[in-house]
């Protein structure tokens, strides 16, 4: 395997480091070839024994996506609850869902009982299915924001209800509901960390055992 450019992982870093998780939307709509290409980066993805357990519903109808923000709406006002003080100032002020807006809404299931695979890596520990769903996710995301395209991931949801709601197979798991579409601005520090709510750390802290 052939190391790339400098220029290669320059720019590869620079993507890294530009993805944001996105909660302000332009309400243009995305052309469905694009979106498309950035969905194939799933297929590129790795897997625990080639299970390939994603599966991605497009959230499209007025009432999927209304009963969608329904359940983020009551999800969030649960979570304020939990807050006190100036973090609950905090919280209260953010925009943590671009749900209203983003013209795209994907819903990212895994599969936990899929034959595919035939079990592979997955019988110690089943959960690496769903870290496969995120891996896939993130190719997904770095896919998009090449294109120039924000993918907001929303977690401040009841899964149970989302699943009922959208009529999901019982043996799949919610691993993320996105919010995609053409940012209102872009910026390289991330939108909790503007708002004064956590920072990012400048090192990675390592152990050694």
């Amino acid at each position: 395997m052939s190391e790339f450019s400098k220029d290669f992982q320059t720019n590869l870093r620079d993507l890294m480091r530009w993805r944001r998780d996105v909660r302000r939307f332009r309400t243009d709509p995305v052309d469905e070839a694009i979106l498309r290409d950035c969905l194939d980066a799933f297929l590129l993805a790795p897997s625990v024994g080639l299970s390939e357990p994603w599966r991605v519903i497009e959230v499209q109808s007025p009432a999927a996506r209304a009963a969608a923000l329904a359940n983020f709406s009551a999800a969030n006002a649960q979570a304020l609850d939990g807050y006190d003080g100036e973090k609950a100032h905090l919280y209260s002020n953010l925009k943590l869902s671009g749900m209203q807006e983003a013209p795209v809404q994907l819903a990212v299931w895994c599969d936990d009982s899929t034959d595919k695979g035939a079990g592979l890596g997955a019988a110690t520990m089943p959960e690496t299915r769903r870290y496969s769903v995120v891996g896939a996710i993130t190719l997904f995301w770095l896919t998009a924001r090449a294109k120039g395209l924000g993918v907001g991931w929303v977690s401040i949801l009841d899964p149970d209800q989302l699943a009922q709601d959208l009529d999901i197979p019982s043996d799949w798991s919610l691993v993320a509901y996105l919010c995609v579409g053409w940012p209102e601005a872009r910026s390289d520090t991330p939108e909790l960390e503007q708002a004064g709510w956590e920072t990012r750390r400048p090192t990675l802290p390592t152990e050694t055992r």
